[in-house]
């Protein structure tokens, strides 16, 4: 049957106040006083840079190497403990996502506490305690400090490894990786960074079906006795305590961890791009693209450049500065364009990303490119330049408000071998940047010719658009896992001979017959989905040949009632709101979308097949790829499961549906399971029951 997409309707009222604060030199009042008209056209000077001074902190290292710094804040009584493990990246390849899952086991118990009686003694202090794939963070009042170290140097040293643990972590990450494949931000960025970085690169790996699945506890147990170690630990600890304190706890409770050589490999940077290289991630239903320009930079945390570097990507992209200027408020092609350029030890990396029409795909993308240009061409203006570097120290004097602020840069000082005042004069350096500077940063930097151009959007209205700024003039496709595929064998053939006519026909037949469909006069659907934790009901009517009528509910509380007389009326009401009458293509859409049975008359509507062939989708289905054109000449993709010949999934510019537990009523199938996605939004939409004949009134599909 056809599908039919419910809309949620959302409304979000935003204050947002404008306030503007002046001091002015008092004047005499005069007689006839001048009205002052503000410029907003004329950018306001920025003030100078704060004078801020660091927080001290104290230090020392146990006998085991574990390095210890101390931030002591007496302002409220609570002490905070992160340990960072600092490990050089390791490739996993097969087993991608194993120091993730190491990570996520060492809070699921410990040799002496399951993880419930974990769970319990953190809540009866009031605590909190994570761990992670590169250490731990705990944090708690100071009168139960003894009590939270205990917790943690038994989770850090003597962590079980539970097997049925590392299931639930799996279930859950198996669930997590379904929905990125939907959410065209999180495509972005797993494709993105095993196109920069290369996939065999710790940072160009993501974890993925066949890695989850592959992960041990065995394999969690080697990878920790593998890295975990105090010689290479940093811990930063903040709050209400004293140092002598702090090296009696970490003697206790950490002074037993025992060092041992840590098996490490050279990280090489990955060369960037020779040329602009074009990557399109096929999503059919996409109705805007998500675009991303990116190379590895080799940029060391505190070198020279490090600063200049970072005011030359603020002024192009760092906050709504030029890229954010010349996409949202010059062309209105977006909501937001920003960049980042990352120090790393071993890979930093440049990237610039936005989401845009697909209609202007090629003027975003031209756009970011003359502005990634013209930071090496031309000087950047003073007032520009002061600006942002009183912005970037204005923030840096915001974080200092943050203890933990001073504690992560004593671990940096000594993790990336920085000068003892690196901090300390870090806004003399910062406003000593210049405009010559960042042109020279500009032109080490920022590459507008070596990039890795990646959109992830329809491919059939974008791509044509991308295939000139390739410089090879051909266009690389990946599907959402990584894999790399030619568009022109993604389809194969279908027998000699079969139409999309005959598909539909097979379709028919499968699902009860034409006779069978013939008989149903009207349809009633009730439904639920869960939202936030919440059942919502969905129930859906529909008479022959073209009313419809839907009820959005929980409980008793109506949220949304949308109704079509069949004709020419559709009325839609929310939260009890007046009654609105719909026009234009809402109702235009709704006289197609409503009709009944439309697959028995096609022709009839006006509505264009073509079989396109067959194509791989889901769980290897192989399945016949029909689309249909609207008189309005709107398209959506159906595909037939090519051994069942039910309907499995369809893509229109809403999103996508898929349909699965087909069961029989009144001798006609029904999918009683749907699955819809809608951008980064997945709805699973399960039938409780369906009933047919039930004579249903006309005034049902009337809201007055």
């Amino acid at each position: 049957m056809k599908r039919y997409i419910v809309k949620a309707l959302f409304i979000s009222l935003v204050l947002l106040p404008s306030l503007l604060y002046s001091q002015a030199k008092k004047t005499p009042v005069s007689k006839n006083p001048q009205k002052q008209v503000l410029d907003r056209s004329i950018r306001p000077l920025p003030g100078p840079a704060p004078v801020i001074n660091i927080g001290k902190y104290e230090s020392f290292t146990l006998a085991n190497g574990l390095k210890v710094f101390v931030v002591e804040n007496n302002k409220i009584p609570r002490v905070s403990y992160s340990l960072t493990i600092d490990y050089i990246p390791v490739a996993e390849g097969e087993l991608a996502g194993l120091a993730d899952f190491t990570g996520q086991l060492l809070r699921t118990g410990t040799n002496t506490r399951t993880k419930d009686q974990l769970d319990e003694e953190i809540d009866f202090i009031g605590a909190s305690l994570y761990t992670s794939s590169n250490g731990l963070y705990a944090s708690g009042l100071k009168k139960y400090n003894e009590q939270l170290l205990q917790l943690m140097s038994d989770v850090l040293l003597n962590p079980s490894f539970n097997a049925e643990e590392l299931e639930k972590i799996r279930t859950r990450n198996l669930s997590g990786l379904e929905a990125e494949k939907t959410e065209p931000s999180a495509i972005s960025q797993r494709i993105g960074k095993m196109l920069v970085y290369g996939k065999d690169h710790p940072y160009g790996e993501s974890m993925n079906e066949s890695s989850i699945k592959k992960i041990t506890t065995d394999q969690c147990k080697s990878f920790y006795s593998t890295y975990f170690k105090p010689q290479i630990a940093y811990m930063a600890i903040v709050g209400d305590i004293s140092l002598e304190e702090a090296k009696a706890g970490m003697e206790k409770y950490f002074g037993n961890w025992q060092k041992s050589d840590v098996i490490s490999k050279a990280l090489n940077t990955p060369a960037k791009p020779a040329a602009k290289v074009v990557a399109i991630v096929d999503r059919p239903e996409a109705i805007q693209t998500t675009l991303s320009l990116g190379y590895p930079v080799d940029l060391k945390p505190g070198t020279e450049d490090a600063i200049k570097a970072s005011v030359t990507n603020t002024i192009l992209g760092g906050g709504t500065f030029r890229l954010f200027n010349n996409l949202r408020e010059k062309h209105a092609y977006t909501y937001g364009a920003y960049s980042r350029l990352t120090s790393d030890r071993y890979a930093g990396i440049f990237q610039a990303t936005t989401e845009i029409r697909n209609s202007v795909t090629d003027s975003a993308l031209n756009e970011i490119l003359y502005e990634m240009k013209r930071m090496s061409e031309e000087i950047v203006p003073q007032d520009e330049l002061s600006l942002v570097k009183n912005y970037i120290s204005g923030n840096f004097a915001l974080s200092l408000e943050n203890p933990q602020t001073v504690a992560n840069f004593a671990i940096n000082t000594a993790r990336y071998n920085l000068p003892a005042d690196y901090y300390v004069n870090y806004l003399k350096n910062l406003a000593a940047v210049s405009a010559d500077d960042v042109k020279a940063m500009a032109e080490k930097y920022i590459l507008p010719e070596n990039n890795y151009i990646l959109a992830v959007g329809n491919a059939s209205e974008i791509a044509s658009k991308l295939l000139p700024f390739a410089s090879n003039k051909a266009i690389r496709y990946f599907d959402v896992e990584g894999n790399e595929y030619d568009p022109a064998k993604k389809l194969k053939d279908a027998p000699a001979g079969m139409t999309a006519e005959d598909v539909n026909k097979a379709y028919i037949d499968a699902i009860g017959g034409e006779k069978a469909l013939l008989k149903i006069k009207d349809l009633t659907i009730n439904a639920t989905t869960n939202m936030q934790g919440m059942t919502i009901g969905m129930d859906i009517f529909r008479k022959a040949p073209a009313k419809y009528m839907m009820k959005v509910s929980a409980g008793t509380t109506v949220f949304q009632q949308i109704a079509f007389n069949g004709i020419d009326e559709l009325v839609m009401s929310a939260m009890g709101g007046a009654p609105q009458k719909m026009e234009g293509e809402e109702l235009e859409n709704m006289k197609s979308e409503a009709q009944f049975n439309p697959e028995l008359r096609y022709k009839e509507l006006g509505i264009g097949l073509a079989l396109e062939g067959i194509e791989t989708i889901g769980d290897n289905i192989e399945a016949y790829k029909v689309v249909l054109t609207l008189p309005s000449g709107k398209q959506s993709t159906r595909y037939f499961d090519t051994k069942s010949n039910l309907l499995i999934k369809e893509i229109s510019q809403q999103g996508s549906i898929e349909y699965s537990d087909y069961r029989e009523v009144n001798k006609v199938r029904f999918p009683f399971k749907m699955k819809q996605s809608m951008g980064p939004q997945i709805m699973e939409l399960n039938v409780l029951a369906i009933k047919v004949n039930s004579k249903l009134s006309d005034d049902l599909f009337i809201i007055k």
